[in-house]
Protein backbone atom coordinates (compact mmCIF):
# COMPACT_ATOMS: atom_id res chain seq x y z
CA UNK A 1 0.00 0.00 0.00
CA UNK A 2 0.97 3.81 -0.41
CA UNK A 3 1.43 5.06 3.06
CA UNK A 4 1.89 8.15 4.22
CA UNK A 5 3.27 9.26 7.83
CA UNK A 6 2.47 12.62 9.29
CA UNK A 7 4.74 13.21 12.20
CA UNK A 8 7.93 11.88 12.31
CA UNK A 9 8.92 11.68 16.24
CA UNK A 10 8.94 8.22 17.90
CA UNK A 11 6.28 6.77 17.04
CA UNK A 12 5.96 7.88 13.50
CA UNK A 13 9.01 7.44 12.39
CA UNK A 14 9.40 3.66 13.93
CA UNK A 15 5.72 3.17 12.08
CA UNK A 16 7.35 4.61 8.87
CA UNK A 17 9.88 2.52 8.80
CA UNK A 18 8.97 -0.58 9.98
CA UNK A 19 5.52 -0.35 7.74
CA UNK A 20 8.55 0.29 4.84
CA UNK A 21 9.72 -2.95 5.60
CA UNK A 22 6.81 -4.81 5.65
CA UNK A 23 7.10 -3.76 1.61
CA UNK A 24 4.67 -0.84 2.01
CA UNK A 25 5.58 2.41 0.10
CA UNK A 26 5.95 5.13 2.95
CA UNK A 27 6.12 9.13 2.72
CA UNK A 28 7.02 10.15 5.91
CA UNK A 29 6.09 14.07 6.64
CA UNK A 30 7.27 16.57 9.39
CA UNK A 31 7.29 20.22 9.79
CA UNK A 32 11.16 19.96 11.33
CA UNK A 33 13.31 20.08 8.04
CA UNK A 34 16.42 18.65 10.00
CA UNK A 35 13.94 15.33 10.12
CA UNK A 36 13.00 15.28 6.64
CA UNK A 37 16.88 15.42 5.77
CA UNK A 38 17.88 12.86 8.24
CA UNK A 39 15.49 10.28 7.21
CA UNK A 40 16.04 11.05 3.15
CA UNK A 41 20.00 10.43 4.07
CA UNK A 42 18.89 6.79 5.57
CA UNK A 43 19.46 8.27 9.38
CA UNK A 44 16.63 7.89 12.63
CA UNK A 45 15.88 11.01 14.03
CA UNK A 46 15.61 9.41 16.89
CA UNK A 47 17.46 7.43 19.19
CA UNK A 48 16.09 3.69 19.39
CA UNK A 49 17.14 0.09 18.97
CA UNK A 50 17.28 -1.14 15.45
CA UNK A 51 15.77 2.34 14.10
CA UNK A 52 19.01 3.34 12.57
CA UNK A 53 19.85 -0.02 10.65
CA UNK A 54 16.08 -0.40 9.44
CA UNK A 55 16.33 3.45 8.06
CA UNK A 56 18.98 2.91 6.15
CA UNK A 57 17.97 -0.35 5.03
CA UNK A 58 14.04 0.92 3.65
CA UNK A 59 15.60 4.38 2.76
CA UNK A 60 18.41 2.38 0.34
CA UNK A 61 15.71 0.24 -1.36
CA UNK A 62 13.14 3.46 -2.07
CA UNK A 63 10.50 2.27 0.20
CA UNK A 64 10.75 4.90 2.51
CA UNK A 65 11.52 8.77 1.94
CA UNK A 66 10.63 12.07 3.74
CA UNK A 67 8.88 15.41 3.07
CA UNK A 68 7.86 18.35 4.60
CA UNK A 69 5.13 19.01 2.06
CA UNK A 70 1.62 17.23 3.63
CA UNK A 71 0.16 18.10 0.11
CA UNK A 72 2.85 16.14 -1.70
CA UNK A 73 2.47 13.25 0.64
CA UNK A 74 -1.30 12.49 0.72
CA UNK A 75 -1.94 12.76 -2.79
CA UNK A 76 0.69 10.39 -3.45
CA UNK A 77 -0.75 7.73 -0.78
CA UNK A 78 -4.16 6.23 -0.22
CA UNK A 79 -3.62 5.40 4.04
CA UNK A 80 -2.66 8.50 6.19
CA UNK A 81 -1.21 7.73 9.39
CA UNK A 82 -1.36 10.80 11.74
CA UNK A 83 1.19 10.97 14.44
CA UNK A 84 1.92 14.36 15.84
CA UNK A 85 1.47 15.20 19.68
CA UNK A 86 -1.08 15.21 22.23
CA UNK A 87 0.74 17.22 25.17
CA UNK A 88 -0.94 17.86 28.00
CA UNK A 89 -1.85 21.72 28.55
CA UNK A 90 -0.91 23.25 31.83
CA UNK A 91 -3.62 22.24 34.07
CA UNK A 92 -3.64 18.69 32.98
CA UNK A 93 -6.32 19.06 29.81
CA UNK A 94 -5.15 17.49 26.28
CA UNK A 95 -3.51 19.55 23.79
CA UNK A 96 -5.32 19.22 20.57
CA UNK A 97 -3.64 21.74 18.71
CA UNK A 98 -1.75 20.17 16.52
CA UNK A 99 -4.22 17.40 15.75
CA UNK A 100 -6.58 19.99 14.90
CA UNK A 101 -3.66 21.40 12.41
CA UNK A 102 -2.92 18.73 10.74
CA UNK A 103 -6.11 17.67 10.12
CA UNK A 104 -7.38 20.98 8.47
CA UNK A 105 -4.47 20.34 6.51
CA UNK A 106 -5.73 16.78 5.63
CA UNK A 107 -8.92 17.82 4.97
CA UNK A 108 -8.00 20.49 2.46
CA UNK A 109 -5.98 17.99 0.31
CA UNK A 110 -8.41 15.63 0.09
CA UNK A 111 -10.99 17.90 -1.39
CA UNK A 112 -8.72 17.99 -3.73
CA UNK A 113 -8.59 14.96 -4.36
CA UNK A 114 -12.46 13.95 -4.65
CA UNK A 115 -11.95 16.89 -7.18
CA UNK A 116 -9.86 15.12 -9.49
CA UNK A 117 -11.65 11.92 -8.84
CA UNK A 118 -8.87 9.78 -6.89
CA UNK A 119 -9.52 6.92 -5.25
CA UNK A 120 -10.76 7.08 -1.51
CA UNK A 121 -8.60 8.10 1.11
CA UNK A 122 -8.39 6.61 4.82
CA UNK A 123 -6.84 8.81 7.93
CA UNK A 124 -5.48 7.38 10.46
CA UNK A 125 -5.34 8.33 13.75
CA UNK A 126 -2.35 7.00 15.66
CA UNK A 127 -1.97 10.17 18.34
CA UNK A 128 -3.03 9.14 21.81
CA UNK A 129 -6.11 10.91 22.11
CA UNK A 130 -9.80 11.12 24.70
CA UNK A 131 -12.89 8.78 23.54
CA UNK A 132 -14.99 11.26 22.03
CA UNK A 133 -12.19 13.12 20.37
CA UNK A 134 -12.11 11.50 16.82
CA UNK A 135 -15.95 11.65 16.53
CA UNK A 136 -16.93 14.68 17.50
CA UNK A 137 -14.10 17.14 17.17
CA UNK A 138 -11.59 15.65 14.39
CA UNK A 139 -14.16 14.32 11.90
CA UNK A 140 -16.28 17.47 11.35
CA UNK A 141 -12.99 18.88 10.89
CA UNK A 142 -12.63 16.54 7.95
CA UNK A 143 -16.21 16.61 6.96
CA UNK A 144 -15.89 20.73 6.53
CA UNK A 145 -13.20 20.86 4.61
CA UNK A 146 -13.48 18.21 2.35
CA UNK A 147 -16.79 18.80 1.38
CA UNK A 148 -17.84 15.20 1.80
CA UNK A 149 -19.18 12.61 3.79
CA UNK A 150 -16.34 10.38 6.89
CA UNK A 151 -17.34 6.89 5.32
CA UNK A 152 -18.12 7.43 2.15
CA UNK A 153 -16.06 10.01 0.56
CA UNK A 154 -13.39 9.12 2.59
CA UNK A 155 -12.21 6.76 5.33
CA UNK A 156 -11.40 7.61 9.59
CA UNK A 157 -10.17 5.17 11.81
CA UNK A 158 -8.19 5.38 14.95
CA UNK A 159 -4.98 3.23 15.24
CA UNK A 160 -3.33 3.17 18.75
CA UNK A 161 0.01 2.24 18.98
CA UNK A 162 1.47 -0.03 21.99
CA UNK A 163 5.53 1.00 21.29
CA UNK A 164 7.40 1.14 24.21
CA UNK A 165 9.96 3.71 23.70
CA UNK A 166 13.73 1.30 23.53
CA UNK A 167 11.85 -1.77 22.29
CA UNK A 168 9.59 0.13 20.21
CA UNK A 169 10.60 -1.72 16.91
CA UNK A 170 10.44 -4.78 18.50
CA UNK A 171 6.72 -3.97 19.77
CA UNK A 172 6.01 -2.94 16.58
CA UNK A 173 6.90 -6.51 15.05
CA UNK A 174 5.16 -8.28 17.82
CA UNK A 175 2.66 -6.42 19.27
CA UNK A 176 0.52 -7.46 22.10
CA UNK A 177 -2.62 -6.49 20.11
CA UNK A 178 -3.51 -4.43 17.18
CA UNK A 179 -6.94 -2.44 17.48
CA UNK A 180 -8.39 -0.40 14.79
CA UNK A 181 -11.48 2.08 15.67
CA UNK A 182 -13.19 1.83 12.54
CA UNK A 183 -15.72 4.52 11.68
CA UNK A 184 -17.32 2.07 8.50
CA UNK A 185 -15.95 -1.61 8.12
CA UNK A 186 -14.36 -0.06 4.71
CA UNK A 187 -11.94 2.03 6.84
CA UNK A 188 -10.93 -0.96 9.10
CA UNK A 189 -10.35 -3.23 6.45
CA UNK A 190 -7.49 -0.53 5.16
CA UNK A 191 -5.95 -0.28 8.52
CA UNK A 192 -6.21 -3.97 8.83
CA UNK A 193 -4.24 -4.24 5.53
CA UNK A 194 -1.18 -2.10 7.01
CA UNK A 195 -0.38 -4.98 9.01
CA UNK A 196 -1.77 -8.57 7.67
CA UNK A 197 1.08 -11.09 8.55
CA UNK A 198 1.87 -9.27 11.79
CA UNK A 199 0.86 -11.92 15.26
CA UNK A 200 -1.26 -11.00 17.99
CA UNK A 201 -5.39 -10.44 17.86
CA UNK A 202 -6.25 -7.96 15.94
CA UNK A 203 -9.52 -5.85 17.72
CA UNK A 204 -11.86 -4.10 15.21
CA UNK A 205 -14.01 -2.17 17.56
CA UNK A 206 -15.95 1.12 17.74
CA UNK A 207 -14.06 4.43 17.51
CA UNK A 208 -14.29 5.23 21.29
CA UNK A 209 -13.38 2.35 22.32
CA UNK A 210 -10.35 2.01 20.51
CA UNK A 211 -9.73 5.68 22.18
CA UNK A 212 -10.22 4.41 25.54
CA UNK A 213 -8.11 0.90 25.17
CA UNK A 214 -4.80 3.08 25.14
CA UNK A 215 -6.02 5.30 28.09
CA UNK A 216 -7.12 1.92 30.11
CA UNK A 217 -3.78 0.27 29.12
CA UNK A 218 -1.29 3.43 30.13
CA UNK A 219 -3.68 3.92 33.60
CA UNK A 220 -2.83 0.45 34.62
CA UNK A 221 0.57 0.49 33.74
CA UNK A 222 1.13 3.37 35.51
CA UNK A 223 -1.13 1.76 38.82
CA UNK A 224 1.05 -1.55 38.83
CA UNK A 225 4.35 0.40 39.07
CA UNK A 226 3.01 2.80 41.71
CA UNK A 227 1.10 -0.56 43.66
CA UNK A 228 4.41 -1.81 43.30
CA UNK A 229 6.69 0.34 44.74
CA UNK A 230 4.06 1.54 47.51
CA UNK A 231 3.87 -2.30 48.83
CA UNK A 232 7.86 -2.24 48.72
CA UNK A 233 7.90 0.86 50.84
CA UNK A 234 5.51 -0.11 53.13
CA UNK A 235 7.47 -3.42 53.41
CA UNK A 236 10.91 -1.82 53.55
CA UNK A 237 9.73 0.13 56.50
CA UNK A 238 8.15 -3.39 58.63
CA UNK A 239 11.50 -5.08 57.84
CA UNK A 240 9.98 -7.10 54.82
CA UNK A 241 12.27 -8.86 51.43
CA UNK A 242 9.63 -6.68 49.40
CA UNK A 243 11.17 -8.64 46.17
CA UNK A 244 10.64 -11.64 47.71
CA UNK A 245 6.77 -10.36 48.00
CA UNK A 246 6.41 -9.89 44.26
CA UNK A 247 7.65 -12.65 43.31
CA UNK A 248 5.05 -14.87 45.30
CA UNK A 249 2.67 -12.47 44.36
CA UNK A 250 3.52 -12.73 40.63
CA UNK A 251 3.23 -16.63 40.92
CA UNK A 252 -0.75 -16.16 41.38
CA UNK A 253 -2.01 -16.33 38.20
CA UNK A 254 -5.44 -17.42 39.01
CA UNK A 255 -6.13 -14.29 41.20
CA UNK A 256 -3.14 -11.60 40.50
CA UNK A 257 -2.06 -11.81 37.28
CA UNK A 258 -5.46 -12.64 35.53
CA UNK A 259 -8.27 -11.52 34.78
CA UNK A 260 -9.27 -11.69 38.10
CA UNK A 261 -11.53 -8.73 39.48
CA UNK A 262 -11.07 -6.43 36.05
CA UNK A 263 -14.31 -6.01 35.50
CA UNK A 264 -16.22 -2.69 35.71
CA UNK A 265 -19.50 -3.42 38.57
CA UNK A 266 -20.08 -2.54 41.88
CA UNK A 267 -18.37 -2.10 44.72
CA UNK A 268 -16.02 -4.57 46.78
CA UNK A 269 -16.69 -5.84 50.35
CA UNK A 270 -16.53 -8.57 52.42
CA UNK A 271 -14.47 -9.75 55.70
CA UNK A 272 -11.33 -9.25 54.23
CA UNK A 273 -10.55 -6.78 50.96
CA UNK A 274 -11.32 -3.37 53.44
CA UNK A 275 -10.17 -4.48 56.73
CA UNK A 276 -6.77 -5.56 55.04
CA UNK A 277 -6.61 -2.44 52.98
CA UNK A 278 -7.32 -0.58 55.86
CA UNK A 279 -4.79 -2.14 58.30
CA UNK A 280 -1.89 -1.84 55.69
CA UNK A 281 -2.60 1.63 54.94
CA UNK A 282 -2.58 1.92 59.18
CA UNK A 283 0.62 0.11 59.27
CA UNK A 284 2.34 2.62 56.95
CA UNK A 285 1.07 6.09 58.60
CA UNK A 286 3.03 4.88 61.50
CA UNK A 287 5.99 3.64 59.77
CA UNK A 288 5.41 7.70 57.99
CA UNK A 289 5.58 6.03 54.37
CA UNK A 290 3.28 7.92 52.11
CA UNK A 291 0.89 5.54 49.98
CA UNK A 292 -1.43 7.80 48.40
CA UNK A 293 -2.49 4.80 45.96
CA UNK A 294 -3.56 2.49 48.60
CA UNK A 295 -4.91 4.77 51.27
CA UNK A 296 -7.27 6.03 48.35
CA UNK A 297 -8.72 2.72 47.36
CA UNK A 298 -11.50 2.33 50.01
CA UNK A 299 -12.66 6.16 49.09
CA UNK A 300 -12.80 5.06 45.67
CA UNK A 301 -14.94 2.38 46.65
CA UNK A 302 -17.15 4.01 48.53
CA UNK A 303 -17.33 6.77 45.48
CA UNK A 304 -18.52 4.30 43.41
CA UNK A 305 -21.30 2.88 46.33
CA UNK A 306 -22.43 6.51 46.09
CA UNK A 307 -23.13 6.36 42.09
CA UNK A 308 -25.75 3.62 42.60
CA UNK A 309 -27.53 5.42 45.56
CA UNK A 310 -27.11 8.51 43.05
CA UNK A 311 -28.72 6.29 40.20
CA UNK A 312 -31.67 5.27 42.29
CA UNK A 313 -31.87 9.20 42.86
CA UNK A 314 -32.43 10.19 39.24
CA UNK A 315 -35.58 8.13 38.59
CA UNK A 316 -37.77 10.40 41.12
CA UNK A 317 -39.04 6.52 42.36
CA UNK A 318 -39.39 6.20 45.97
CA UNK A 319 -40.35 2.35 46.31
CA UNK A 320 -37.48 0.72 45.68
CA UNK A 321 -36.26 -3.17 45.48
CA UNK A 322 -33.31 -4.77 46.07
CA UNK A 323 -32.01 -7.71 44.50
CA UNK A 324 -28.94 -9.33 46.80
CA UNK A 325 -27.67 -8.47 50.08
CA UNK A 326 -24.74 -10.50 50.98
CA UNK A 327 -21.32 -9.42 49.64
CA UNK A 328 -20.86 -11.80 47.07
CA UNK A 329 -23.13 -14.96 45.75
CA UNK A 330 -22.92 -18.21 47.24
CA UNK A 331 -22.93 -17.37 50.90
CA UNK A 332 -24.32 -15.42 53.64
CA UNK A 333 -21.64 -13.20 55.08
CA UNK A 334 -23.01 -9.74 55.05
CA UNK A 335 -19.58 -8.29 57.05
CA UNK A 336 -18.81 -5.48 54.94
CA UNK A 337 -20.85 -6.35 52.18
CA UNK A 338 -21.81 -3.16 50.20
CA UNK A 339 -25.00 -4.26 48.71
CA UNK A 340 -25.53 -3.52 53.15
CA UNK A 341 -23.87 -0.19 53.03
CA UNK A 342 -26.43 0.43 49.95
CA UNK A 343 -29.81 -0.46 51.60
CA UNK A 344 -28.65 1.28 55.16
CA UNK A 345 -28.08 4.45 52.70
CA UNK A 346 -31.31 3.99 51.11
CA UNK A 347 -33.38 3.34 54.03
CA UNK A 348 -31.35 6.42 55.76
CA UNK A 349 -32.85 8.03 53.15
CA UNK A 350 -36.75 7.26 53.47
CA UNK A 351 -36.93 4.99 50.28
CA UNK A 352 -39.49 2.27 51.01
CA UNK A 353 -37.09 -0.99 50.28
CA UNK A 354 -37.38 -4.77 50.16
CA UNK A 355 -34.74 -7.09 49.76
CA UNK A 356 -34.97 -10.47 49.13
CA UNK A 357 -31.53 -12.63 49.09
CA UNK A 358 -32.38 -16.24 48.94
CA UNK A 359 -29.12 -17.10 51.14
CA UNK A 360 -29.66 -14.47 53.81
CA UNK A 361 -32.39 -15.53 56.31
CA UNK A 362 -32.47 -13.39 59.73
CA UNK A 363 -32.94 -16.48 61.96
CA UNK A 364 -29.97 -18.19 60.46
CA UNK A 365 -27.55 -15.25 60.87
CA UNK A 366 -25.19 -16.17 63.64
CA UNK A 367 -22.50 -14.68 65.57
CA UNK A 368 -20.12 -11.55 64.03
CA UNK A 369 -22.37 -11.71 61.14
CA UNK A 370 -25.47 -11.17 63.33
CA UNK A 371 -23.89 -8.70 65.05
CA UNK A 372 -22.87 -7.11 62.07
CA UNK A 373 -26.05 -6.68 60.11
CA UNK A 374 -27.90 -6.06 63.45
CA UNK A 375 -25.26 -3.09 64.08
CA UNK A 376 -25.62 -1.30 60.35
CA UNK A 377 -29.47 -2.13 59.22
CA UNK A 378 -31.24 -3.32 62.23
CA UNK A 379 -34.42 -2.66 60.45
CA UNK A 380 -33.51 -5.92 58.15
CA UNK A 381 -36.58 -8.30 59.34
CA UNK A 382 -39.19 -5.65 58.13
CA UNK A 383 -37.32 -5.13 54.53
CA UNK A 384 -36.65 -8.49 53.56
CA UNK A 385 -39.19 -10.08 51.19
CA UNK A 386 -39.62 -13.49 50.87
CA UNK A 387 -39.71 -13.58 47.04
CA UNK A 388 -38.26 -12.28 43.76
CA UNK A 389 -41.87 -11.44 42.79
CA UNK A 390 -42.58 -9.34 45.82
CA UNK A 391 -39.56 -7.27 45.51
CA UNK A 392 -40.69 -6.42 42.08
CA UNK A 393 -44.00 -5.99 42.72
CA UNK A 394 -43.10 -3.54 45.17
CA UNK A 395 -40.51 -1.93 44.34
CA UNK A 396 -40.87 1.15 41.15
CA UNK A 397 -36.93 0.72 40.94
CA UNK A 398 -34.96 -2.27 41.47
CA UNK A 399 -31.12 -2.57 41.80
CA UNK A 400 -29.93 -5.98 41.12
CA UNK A 401 -26.73 -7.02 42.64
CA UNK A 402 -26.68 -10.61 42.44
CA UNK A 403 -26.48 -13.49 39.36
CA UNK A 404 -29.28 -15.59 40.95
CA UNK A 405 -30.19 -17.47 38.08
CA UNK A 406 -33.98 -17.20 40.35
CA UNK A 407 -33.30 -13.97 40.06
CA UNK A 408 -31.89 -13.36 36.17
CA UNK A 409 -35.43 -15.85 35.20
CA UNK A 410 -37.60 -13.14 37.11
CA UNK A 411 -36.27 -10.23 35.62
CA UNK A 412 -38.79 -8.43 33.65
CA UNK A 413 -37.97 -6.97 29.96
CA UNK A 414 -38.45 -4.03 26.90
CA UNK A 415 -39.56 -1.47 30.27
CA UNK A 416 -41.68 -3.62 31.29
CA UNK A 417 -41.92 -3.67 35.57
CA UNK A 418 -39.56 -1.15 37.59
CA UNK A 419 -36.96 0.68 36.42
CA UNK A 420 -33.82 -2.14 36.60
CA UNK A 421 -30.73 -0.06 37.83
CA UNK A 422 -27.47 -3.19 36.71
CA UNK A 423 -25.00 -3.30 39.38
CA UNK A 424 -23.73 -6.32 38.47
CA UNK A 425 -23.71 -6.38 34.45
CA UNK A 426 -25.91 -8.69 33.89
CA UNK A 427 -25.50 -11.51 30.80
CA UNK A 428 -27.95 -9.84 28.82
CA UNK A 429 -26.82 -6.36 29.67
CA UNK A 430 -26.19 -5.84 25.95
CA UNK A 431 -29.47 -6.33 24.46
CA UNK A 432 -30.80 -4.60 27.42
CA UNK A 433 -28.98 -0.84 27.19
CA UNK A 434 -31.53 -0.37 24.69
CA UNK A 435 -34.77 -1.03 26.78
CA UNK A 436 -35.98 1.79 28.68
CA UNK A 437 -36.24 1.23 31.97
CA UNK A 438 -32.64 -0.29 32.18
CA UNK A 439 -29.65 1.54 34.17
CA UNK A 440 -26.32 0.29 34.09
CA UNK A 441 -23.82 1.19 37.02
CA UNK A 442 -20.54 1.77 34.78
CA UNK A 443 -21.86 0.59 30.89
Amino acid sequence: MRVSVLGLGYVGCVSAACLASMGHEVIGVDVNQVKVDLVNDGKAPVVEERIGELIAEVVRTGALRATADVREAIMDSEVTLVCVGTPSEPNGSLCTTYLERVTEEIGAVLADRRQRGDGRQTVVFRSTMLPGTCLNLLVPILEKHVGGTAGVDFGVAVNPEFLREGTSVRDFFDPPKTVIGEFDPASGDAVAALYDGLPGEVFRVPVPTAEAIKYADNAFHGLKIGFANELGAVCHALGVDSHQVIDVFLADRKLNISPAYLRPGFAFGGSCLPKDLRSLVHAAQRADVSVPILSHVLPSNSAHLQRAVELVERTGKRRAGLLGLSFKPGTDDLRESPLVELAERLFGKGYDLKIYDANVSLSRLLGANREYIETRLPHLAQLLADSVDEVLDHAEVCLVGTRDPAVLSALPHGGDGPVLIDLIHLPDADARRTEPGYMGLAW
